[in-house]
């Protein structure tokens, strides 16, 4: 094996972009994603699993080379696959199911996407099977009313095996006997804990021999992998999966994934130092939404909700569910700022407002009368919050064939600049449709 390359020790030149949610995720970080990996040469998950989702629609040859419409969902694959020179990498604080992992690499390439020999997973990454899946909706069940709202990909039980210290990394695959060992105890704690239910897991160890032998392509020694990218210039983008406010240590806990989603998520789950990162994106959407349980400020339960659910095709890629909608929320974004220090912001779905007579904007809470400093930890203290609003005006005008930002209405504009002063971070991106051609770059 090659040895490990010289590690970075300089800031300047950083070559790793970094783009991450600045809400509860569902931002459209996928567009931005599949624009930047254009101009990249390796695009790499740091967190999650396959509860993330991300949607891009490109034009794909088709029939006599005509370019057809095609549009591709991401899960636990990093997005970057859709641009043909782009290497996918799945970084080790990523958990691994390998049945969705195939599944998903299956779906791409019956769509035409060729990704053979520019996919690789980290040998230190966890796995998920498929029993973590089950303890997910068995721990659902017994939260009752308080559910957190998971996706149910086993994500969650995951990470805990992972943080108990009992959980099995892509490397055990390549040790059968270890691995069988490991399993059946791993289960049977499972089943001890939860009560017994249905699982073949000798047939499960069977199954994962045979994904051993297909996976085996895809391995590398992840800390090698991206430091060598890092050591010969290669340009690098780090898409995060989920959001800032689902953070496990500063999102609205327990109503949270499982993993960091924040800026320190990336140099954890992929093993580089803070000095190699350059740029640091954060994707916030026009409005706010979220899905799963737990309190949000500025949902709106009435026509201005239904408005942006409807417009916005406000429904879960990973899961289907309708996500929760509300006015955007400058306390939230604030708040991500501070934690992940964004260079920049990309600013999404602005043309779904264009049908609204007037905005409201979402600049402090109060708490029993009082001026509350930052986003609260406690979340009994979020649900009595009343929000301050600053109302604007809407630009009732369709957006959607702007190219520049200053093609964009007046009142339009304004709105824009009044999210940029407040947060004190440059909107260089605008999204104000759904194509990769519809991206307002300022």
């Amino acid at each position: 094996m090659a040895s490990l390359p010289k590690p970075s020790t300089s800031r300047n030149g950083a070559d790793v972009t970094v783009l991450l949610g600045s809400q509860w995720g569902d931002e459209g970080k996928g567009k931005l994603s599949d624009i930047l990996s254009a101009e990249m040469d390796v695009c790499a998950r740091c967190a999650g699993g396959n509860n993330a989702g991300h949607t891009i629609v490109v034009n794909m040859p088709g029939p006599d080379d005509k370019p057809v419409r095609t549009k591709f969902d991401f899960h636990l694959l990093p997005s970057g696959l859709v641009n043909p020179k782009c290497v996918g990498f799945i970084g080790s604080g990523v958990v691994v199911h390998v049945p969705s992992f195939f599944a998903e690499l299956d779906a791409l390439e019956k769509k035409g996407l060729n990704c053979d020999g520019r996919l690789f997973v980290s040998d230190r990454a966890h796995l998920v099977f498929d029993f973590h899946q089950v303890v997910d909706g068995l721990k659902e069940i017994e939260l009752g009313g308080s559910s957190i709202g998971t996706t149910k990909k086993g994500i969650g039980p995951a990470y805990s095996s992972k943080a108990s210290r009992s959980g099995l990394r892509v490397h055990h695959l390549y040790d059968p006997e270890q691995f069988a060992a490991k399993f059946r105890k791993l289960v049977e704690g499972r089943i001890k804990r939860y009560g017994h239910f249905e699982y073949d897991t000798e047939g499960e160890i069977a199954r994962y021999k045979a994904f051993a032998e297909r996976l085996k392509p895809h391995i590398v020694d992840g800390v090698t992998f991206i430091h060598q990218a890092i050591s010969d210039k290669r340009r690098i983008l780090v898409e995060g999966a989920n959001a800032l406010m689902l953070d496990l240590d500063f999102g609205t806990y327990p109503f949270v994934t499982s993993s960091s989603t924040s800026i320190g998520g990336v140099c954890t789950g992929l093993g580089i130092p803070p000095q190699s990162i350059g740029e640091v994106i954060g994707v916030a959407k026009a409005y706010t939404t979220r899905v799963g349980g737990g309190p949000f400020p500025t949902e709106q339960l009435n026509d201005i909700g239904v408005h942006l659910q409807e417009v916005g095709a406000e429904y879960g890629v990973t899961t289907g569910r309708r996500r929760r909608c509300g006015w955007l929320d400058l306390v939230v974004l604030r708040y991500s700022c501070l934690v992940n220090g964004y260079t920049s912001l990309n600013l999404t779905k602005l043309d779904i407002l264009d049908g609204l007579e007037e905005l409201k904007i979402a600049t402090s809470y109060r708490l029993h009368g009082k001026d509350l400093q930052s986003f609260p930890a406690d979340l009994e203290s979020l649900a009595e919050v009343e929000v301050v609003y600053e109302t604007v005006p809407g630009w009732k005008e369709d957006i959607t064939k702007a190219t520049s930002f200053e093609q964009l209405p007046e009142k339009c504009k304004a709105y824009v600049l009044r999210i940029e002063q407040f947060l004190g971070v440059h909107i260089k991106w605008i999204g104000v449709g759904a194509g990769r051609e519809s991206m307002i770059v300022r």
